[in-house]
Parts: structure tokens; sequence; C-alpha cells
């Protein structure tokens, strides 16, 4: 298989999941290394392509229905990031990503996509088998997410429930 029909392949194959594909899985369907996926997705990215790298996989965002959009602000020790993300996802958000702003390499952005409770059970549960730092550790706790939902109402909720768990950064929990 020559490389156009490769990346055609790629690109039929993350159209059609609903889930994240890992780029192993695909390297094992079309017969080649994980290296030449990573390249090809690469390549295929330069071109346009939304495709977005998850710690679950690639994946292609399924733009079915109206999504709104907005970035939290927010600080908690790393004792509270499985209630933080918990709190969005079960208002039906979904968190895109983490951010933070580091002195030296300013936005650093660290894909989620975390949709459900499992989802988040996963990410801790890996986490923890990786005793990984988060990347709010960098910043003392202060981080931003990017939050998806279809519903607008759902912002309110979340929002309503982090500044109940002293989450959401106001003037006050920087001081």
């Amino acid at each position: 298989m020559n490389s156009l029909d490769r990346k055609k392949e790629i690109l039929g194959l993350l159209h059609n999941s609903v889930y994240p594909e890992k780029g192993v899985n695909i390297a094992r369907k079309l017969n080649v290394t994980r290296q030449v996926i990573v390249k090809d997705i690469a390549l295929l990215r330069a071109t346009g392509e939304n495709i977005i790298s998850t710690p679950e996989g690639y994946i292609i965002p399924k733009d079915k229905k109206t999504i709104y959009r907005r970035v939290f602000a927010v600080i908690h020790d790393v004792e509270h990031i499985e209630e933080e993300l918990t709190i969005i996802v079960k208002y039906g958000g979904t968190v895109v990503d983490v951010i933070v702003e580091h002195p030296l390499y300013g936005e650093i952005r660290g894909m989620l996509m975390l949709k459900t409770i499992f989802d988040v059970q996963n990410f801790i549960k890996k986490y923890k088998a990786l005793k990984a730092e988060p990347l709010s550790k960098l910043t003392g706790g202060i981080h931003l997410h990017t939050v998806e939902v279809e519903e607008e109402e759902a912002f309110t909720r979340i929002e309503k429930e982090l500044k109940e768990k002293n989450f959401f950064i106001t003037e006050d929990n920087l001081l």
C-alpha cells in the first residue's frame, strides 16, 4: 500500500470510529510500524485534517450537534483532580484539555477528551499507575480546562459546583 492510500485508510478509519484509535492498532491494521502512523498523522494534520491526539488514541471530532465551548480557570491541589473532572463530566461537559502557563515555555496544553465518569476514572488510574505529575503541579494548582457541552445551560451548573468546591478561580482563592 502506498503512502497516499494509507493516509486515505487512516482518514476512513478515524471518520468511522466513535472512539479514539491507538496508533499501534492502526499500524497493525495497515501492516506498518507505529512510527509510520505518527508520521502520516502529522502529514494529515499539516493538510488541515482535524485529528486530535488523546491519551486513548487518535480521533476526528464528529460535528453532528451544536457544541458550545468555554475555558474554565481553576485551582486545586493534586488530591482534587478526580473530583474536579467528575464535576465537569457529570453535567454533560467534555474536558477537552488542560492548559498551564509556564514561565519559560509559555502555554503548555495536554489533550484529555474526557466525556464520562468512566473516562475520568480511567484517567485517574493511569495517572496513579504512571506516578506522573499533572501539569497543574507546575503552576501551584492553577490551570485551565477547555470544556465543551451540547447545552449551554450546563456551563452554569458546572461553574456553580466548581465555585462551591472553591475550585473556580476568584480573587479570594488566589490571595
